[in-house]
């Protein structure tokens, strides 16, 4: 059985809190690698490592930086069918799910070579009788990174990335559930030229968290996760005098009006609903048809359609729809709250609650449901399930479609299908969540913008990637300069008066 230490100053470094977790092989259920975590006394250590080696970092010109980056993408590349058989291992999602998780992170790196330009300051020439003003922006120092279990690639390289094109040292905190692929990560960033330290990798638990929040050194904190836990996080890294960008759960609704190509309509939330086992923030759980008529005609394309999709572990090929869950503890609380949907009253379409995988017994897999006549005051509506169920709430108007989604208290992402551009625009402007499509079911922005919601689920007022990230993991110094315009007699300097 391997083991998984933490990544400290270049090297992978065993922990010595002596405590172990436990790293499941998510399709036979059982235990495949024994996972070092760290004492508060170890992240200190890294911290302290990280903050020895940002300052010759973020004094690095901005063009090397991003040199750097450049050729981080080259490794990533070069190991991509490597790092997905890794992550696919440790979290269940297939090979396909496992190389778009690397490849949503890898464009944001990309998007990190353009540091030179987004860290241009501004210039007034002139502000007064020679008198000079610019602006600059400079790295925080060390900032940390807390990160999720169901994007163990891309959500790394969403914060690292563009923290470490800044100038900044970064101290990662991945999830124990699937902790290698983000120390490839960091041992790839370092072949390409990041100073060792600059990147440290340390395993834990919320020993390790608190450690981080209330480390002096840490100027920055990023995290990914549910709710409770972003507000916990938020708060405390906000009461230690930190910048903390902290985002939390969701409840995609996407409304399917009359007029939409249900056949499409009825693709896009088969994959935006049971991608990844439902393991996404940004799936949509939630179908609001708008009129009996449309529910109905969603339900008849949606049943076949869900029927048919393939449940398997990852080695079972290219054609496999989903993976398990990511724990015995997932599906156990999956399987929970169907049975509540049940027993509050919801229509149990498809139902495979007894889903058994032959020869994968053990294993933490969860078959596809589908729920109909679901109901604002049911758990299964209320609740982000974060597993493969979708919720089909009928809605006897746009009004009241759009006010299901308004009221929701989260508004991380929304969808409308609709061949109407006057009803596509309205919802696009009235709808108080962060991220809309329009037929498009999953509205993840490129990386050249930005990934956030509203509501309860973000905490913070800068998002991920694209501009904002230049602007969180910076701070902007303004400086006013004025130059002599002449000498004294003897060559003292001349300072007029300033108008």
């Amino acid at each position: 059985m391997r083991d998984i230490p933490h990544y400290v100053n270049g090297e992978r470094v065993s922990g010595t809190s002596g405590r172990f977790g436990d790293v499941y092989n998510p399709a036979t259920g059982e235990v495949q690698a024994k996972l070092h975590m760290a004492s508060a006394a170890e992240v200190t250590d890294a911290v302290a490592k990280a903050a020895e080696a940002q300052p010759a970092w973020g004094a690095t010109n901005p063009q090397k930086r991003a040199r750097v980056m450049m050729e981080f993408v080259r490794l990533l590349n070069r190991d991509m069918d490597k790092l997905a058989e890794v992550l696919s291992s440790e979290h269940g999602k297939t090979i396909p799910d496992a190389k778009g998780d690397l490849q949503r992170g890898l464009e944001v790196v990309e998007y990190c070579i353009a540091a030179p330009q987004m860290l241009k300051g501004e210039f007034t020439d002139s502000a007064g009788p020679g008198i000079d003003m610019y602006s600059m922006r400079q790295p925080l120092g060390v900032v940390a990174s807390i990160m999720p279990f169901n994007f163990p690639a891309m959500m790394p390289l969403w914060h690292v990335g563009p923290a470490l094109a800044c100038g900044n040292a970064v101290v990662l905190k991945p999830s124990e559930r699937d902790p290698t692929v983000p120390i490839m990560l960091a041992e790839l960033f370092v072949e390409a030229g990041l100073p060792a330290g600059c990147f440290q990798v340390v395993n834990g638990d919320k020993e390790a968290v608190d450690a981080l929040l209330d480390d002096e050194i840490i100027q920055g904190v990023s995290f990914v996760g549910s709710t409770p836990i972003a507000q916990y996080i938020y708060s405390r890294a906000c009461a230690n005098g930190k910048r903390a960008q902290c985002f939390g759960g969701a409840k995609n609704h996407m409304i399917v009006m009359p007029d939409a190509d249900m056949d499409q309509a009825a693709d896009a939330l088969v994959g935006a609903g049971y991608g990844a086992a439902g393991e996404r923030c940004m799936a949509v759980s939630v179908a609001v048809p708008v009129g009996e008529e449309t529910a109905d005609r969603l339900i008849d394309k949606l049943v076949p359609r869900i029927e048919k999709l393939r449940v398997a572990p990852y080695t079972a090929g290219d054609d496999v729809d989903m993976g398990p869950v990511v724990t015995r503890e997932a599906k156990e609380r999956i399987l929970g709250l169907i049975q509540s949907g049940v027993d509050q009253g919801a229509e149990l379409v498809v139902d495979n609650r007894d889903f058994k995988l032959q020869g994968y017994e053990d294993g933490f897999f969860v078959g596809p449901h589908l729920f109909d006549k679901v109901t604002p005051d049911m758990d299964i509506y209320k609740t982000e399930i974060f597993g493969p169920v979708l919720s089909t709430v009928r809605a006897g108007s746009y009004e009241e479609a759009l006010g299901l989604a308004m009221d929701h208290e989260y508004g991380n992402g929304t969808a409308i299908f609709t061949r109407d551009g006057d009803t596509a625009r309205d919802f696009a402007s009235r709808v108080n969540i962060g991220m809309v499509g329009i037929n498009v079911p999953i509205p993840v922005p490129l990386a050249y913008h930005t990934f956030g919601g509203w509501k309860k689920s973000v905490f913070g007022d800068l998002n991920q990637h694209g501009p904002d990230s230049f602007k969180f993991y910076t701070r902007t110094k303004t400086v006013t300069a004025r130059w002599p315009s002449g000498l004294k007699e003897g060559g003292e300097f001349h300072f007029k008066q300033m108008d």
